[in-house]
């Protein structure tokens, strides 16, 4: 990084400094001044913003990378509405594959079809010609496996989750899903991951967090998680924060390179899925769902977490999983104490049902929520998904940012991408929007949490506001307006111009073309 002055002239900073700034000056890594474009320094280079706004930089706080270069790439289910399209998808994708390829696709959702009967192993094997096959539910947490996938992999027969239909949930799920993404060749892996960076510098996020786990015999998710980070250290691409997330590895967290030992260490599964861990039973099954992990469990890991100085945090979507995480990490403060507890950070990812007082719990020990509105905006409300599986009370009760904010709990706005895409605007929109208007966000706390909320849930106070001696993190849009706009009803969301990342622009408009 040289030493360079950019002088950014002719728009609208979006400041707190200086709220009337039409120019920002970066040297280095940091802006040194802003204010009007009059009073403007000397600078080795201009650029006239042609009356654009200005504004921090995105951070997504939660995704997966590869995933996401796979559905941006790939075999992507989410438009299929019912048994019939997803077939004549999948037929159509093998139709163009080598006999010996594996047919991966994600994104199914059948709570949106307008029948919700799933195709059988049968349907699916004719489907993709006898070939191996998975196909993964949008949640994550569910897939469907043809006959060849089940034969080559008879060990998960024995694993909780497997179903003779090919719907495997719980562990037989998480294996067959390791084993499918095995069969996929590291080129097109890492091509994957290049395109999904690309695509996240296009939309003005600086920053992803990347959500990695181990996969069967650990190499698998260990090499997918380094290879991230190494691709986006090497590139001009967004920063890339990885989050580990194996229980009490923190020392192997170090080693990865991992920022922390958390994001998908999961304590439940998905609503969709009807394996996040309920107080009380699902609405239309006879289930609470399914706790992965214990509150001892959670506890021996914020220990050990605490041991390394590293933040942990966990996958936690139900109340009874959110409850599980609180009562661990109570126990914790028992032994490390509570400040050191605070100090840490933890996060809870998604953090979907909570009441009273498991909100009160965060507020306690300094716990991080990092959720994602486009859940809300998608499966919330009275009559979608979240109803059907929780009843309309559960439903309109949950995501609740609005009773966390009021009470301070710190929130981190991602995308969970390929759950629901990378599109950090759209994430703005739906706090500001939620289906439950009590627990929405005004369109600067949303934005707020989606830039500096982020930053500060990795463990950065400074990045995420522009202000002289910050760093150039910022984004250019294509809006001529000063201020935030107004994402009441449905209008056009800002297009991003240019991605700056430490005074190093990772996305140009005009280059792209």
């Amino acid at each position: 990084m040289t030493n360079k002055t950019t002088l950014y002239r002719n728009g609208h900073i979006l400041s707190p400094a200086y709220p009337m700034a039409t120019a920002v000056a970066v040297t280095g890594s940091r802006i040194t001044w802003l204010g009007p474009d009059e009073d403007a320094p000397s600078a080795d280079e201009t650029i006239d913003l042609g009356g654009r706004l200005v504004t921090p930089a995105f951070v997504d706080s939660h995704a997966h990378i590869t995933g996401t270069g796979s559905s941006l790439a790939g075999l992507n289910l989410s438009q299929v509405d019912g048994a019939t399209e997803f077939l004549d998808a999948i037929a159509a994708a093998a139709a163009e594959m080598p006999r010996t390829a594996i047919v991966i696709g994600q994104g199914w959702d059948e709570t949106e079809w307008h029948d919700p009967t799933l195709p059988t192993r049968e349907q699916v094997t004719r489907a993709v010609g006898g070939r191996r096959a998975y196909l993964t539910r949008t949640c994550g947490h569910t897939g469907i496996a043809s006959a060849a996938l089940l034969l080559e992999r008879p060990e998960l027969a024995e694993l909780d989750g497997y179903h003779e239909t090919g719907v495997l949930t719980l562990y037989a799920h998480r294996s067959a899903r390791a084993a499918a993404s095995a069969a996929i060749p590291d080129s097109q892996r890492t091509e994957w991951r290049r395109s999904a960076l690309r695509r996240a510098a296009s939309l003005g996020i600086a920053a992803v967090v990347e959500c990695g786990m181990p996969s069967d015999g650990a190499a698998g998710g260990e090499a997918d998680f380094t290879a991230i980070l190494a691709l986006a250290a090497a590139e001009r691409l967004p920063r890339v924060y990885g989050y580990w997330g194996e229980l009490t590895a923190a020392a192997k967290a170090r080693e990865l390179g991992a920022h922390a030992c958390g994001g998908d260490l999961s304590v439940d599964g998905s609503i969709g899925a009807h394996t996040a861990a309920l107080r009380e039973p699902y609405s239309d099954v006879d289930s609470s769902g399914h706790a992965y992990l214990s509150a001892s469990d959670v506890e021996q890991h914020i220990i050990n977490c605490a041991g390394y100085g590293m933040q942990g945090g966990f996958h936690a979507i139900g109340d009874q999983a959110i409850q599980n995480v609180i009562t661990g990490v109570a126990q914790a403060a028992q032994t490390v104490g509570i400040e050191t507890v605070r100090a840490g950070r933890h996060r809870v990812e998604h953090a979907e049902m909570l009441d009273k007082s498991l909100i009160a719990g965060f507020v306690t020990f300094g716990l991080y929520a990092s959720v994602q509105p486009s859940f809300d905006a998608r499966w919330g409300g009275p009559d979608a998904m979240y109803a059907t599986r929780l009843g309309v009370d559960r439903a309109m009760a949950s995501n609740p940012y609005g009773s966390l904010a009021g009470v301070g709990v710190p929130l981190a706005l991602g995308s969970d991408s390929p759950v629901t895409p990378l599109d950090p605007w759209g994430g703005v929109a739906a706090a500001a929007n939620h289906r439950n208007p009590v627990q929405s966000l005004s369109v600067t706390a949303a934005f707020a949490a989606h830039t500096r909320g982020g930053w500060r849930a990795l463990g950065d106070d400074e990045a995420g506001v522009l202000v002289p001696g910050s760093p150039a993190t910022l984004a250019v849009w294509d809006r001529t307006e000063a201020g935030l706009p107004d994402l009441s009803g449905d209008v056009p969301l800002p297009r991003c111009l240019r991605t700056v990342v430490d005074g190093e622009t990772i996305f140009d408009e005009e280059d792209d073309q």
